[in-house]
């Protein structure tokens, strides 16, 4: 018995640890971190990407824009995505490996004039990591795989923990393609900036930094919002997971800041006679950390004045994003559309090749309520 057993893990094993014919050795491979895609002249496409070099001497600085210790950079121009990696790959002397992609940075000519086909390339390619993060750049987006971080050993790096984070938007390539096919066709990316070097350094020695969002329809970029805006946006989306709220209440002067312990939105949706309506419902628990005022937190009086200062300030912030991405852009990225499909199925199917042309009209109500559970003094002080 011990004896067939021995056979058959001889024979399982040669399934579990497959022979050299399809076996790449590190020493064989480039590393990739970060893909940053630019549009170049005559339509053609290029492709920058970061890559790990292991074996680079700490202060060496890599070529064409690119790397101190352990990264270098690359490019490669092509009509389409697909001659852009090939030409590449010719400027490598190592054959390249997607598996380690974090993010995707795309410059914002390219997002302008539309990223299906680039989006599409990498999530057949059975390489690239399907959870790398989406970012659109300012200007160009070969510029940010070329910084050199002081702080994390590559940009990409510096991104991805950033995505993570979430300050705004964190949006994977699988995500983004399924914003793009699903019935409203937008999609909202983190968009990034350089942020301008400390004084004395290079002009490398920096980090890209969000700022902002870019809203892409049927695949284009069609404008931007800035933070204020993309916050607004969060909070609809219940995107939001962690923060500071300051108001500056009308009762006394001085500000009064909160930590946000909680934050749920729903949407709820309701049609009558007439135009659709979407009310916005959101709840929030605060900790206030500073209170700067002359209201007295432990007064009930007081703590619903702070309360109702915050739901004001709120819902201004969502109505300032509603005016400018419902009526500006019509746009849908608050995702009424999967709300009254899952809501009312029967009357999406009846309207959703209208949807372009209802979503500006429907009438958006908001409901906030928050609460203060702490009043974060400290013994002794008022």
């Amino acid at each position: 018995m011990k004896k067939v057993l021995l056979i058959f893990l001889i024979f399982a094993s040669s399934f579990v640890f497959p022979g050299c014919w399809d076996r790449h050795e590190i020493n064989d491979i480039a590393l990739i971190t970060g893909v940053a895609l630019d549009k170049k002249e005559n339509n053609s496409i290029e492709v920058t990407v970061e890559i790990i070099s292991p074996g680079m001497e700490a202060g060496a600085t890599g070529g064409e824009g690119g790397g101190v210790g352990k990264t270098v950079t690359r490019s490669g121009v092509g009509v389409n995505i697909a001659e852009a990696l090939e030409k590449l790959q010719e400027r490598l002397p190592r054959k390249v490996f997607w598996g380690h992609s974090e993010v995707f940075v795309i410059g914002e000519e390219l997002a302008k004039e539309g990223i299906s086909d680039e989006i599409e390339y990498f999530l057949r390619h059975r390489e690239p990591r399907v959870r790398a993060y989406v970012f659109v750049a300012k200007n160009r987006a070969k510029e940010v795989m070329a910084l050199l971080p002081p702080i994390e050993p590559t940009s990409a790096e510096v991104l991805r923990e950033m995505a993570i984070y979430e300050t705004f938007f964190s949006v994977t390539l699988l995500e983004l393609m399924q914003m793009l096919q699903s019935d409203s066709g937008v999609a909202n990316l983190s968009m990034i900036q350089v942020l301008p070097p400390a004084e004395g350094g290079s002009d490398l020695e920096t980090i890209a930094y969000i700022s902002g969002s870019a809203i892409l329809k049927e695949d284009k970029m069609i404008g931007t919002l800035d933070d204020r805006v993309t916050r607004g946006v969060n909070w609809i989306k219940d995107e939001i997971e962690h923060g500071n709220i300051s108001i500056k209440p009308k009762e006394g002067e001085g500000y009064i800041s909160g930590a946000i312990l909680e934050a749920n939105t729903e949407l709820i949706p309701e049609k009558a006679n007439g135009p659709w309506k979407m009310t916005i419902k959101s709840d929030v628990v605060l900790e206030v950390t500073i209170n700067e005022t002359s209201l007295d937190l432990g007064i009930p009086e007081d703590m619903e004045i702070a309360q109702k200062e915050v739901n004001e300030h709120l819902e201004q912030r969502m109505k300032e994003a509603v005016e400018e991405v419902q009526k500006g852009m019509k746009a849908d990225i608050f995702d009424f559309a999967r709300v009254i499909e899952t809501t009312y199925p029967k009357e999406w199917e009846k309207m959703k090749g209208d949807w372009e042309e209802i979503f500006p009209t429907v009438q958006v109500t908001f409901d906030i309520n928050t609460d203060i559970i702490r009043r974060g003094q400290v013994q002794g002080f008022k």
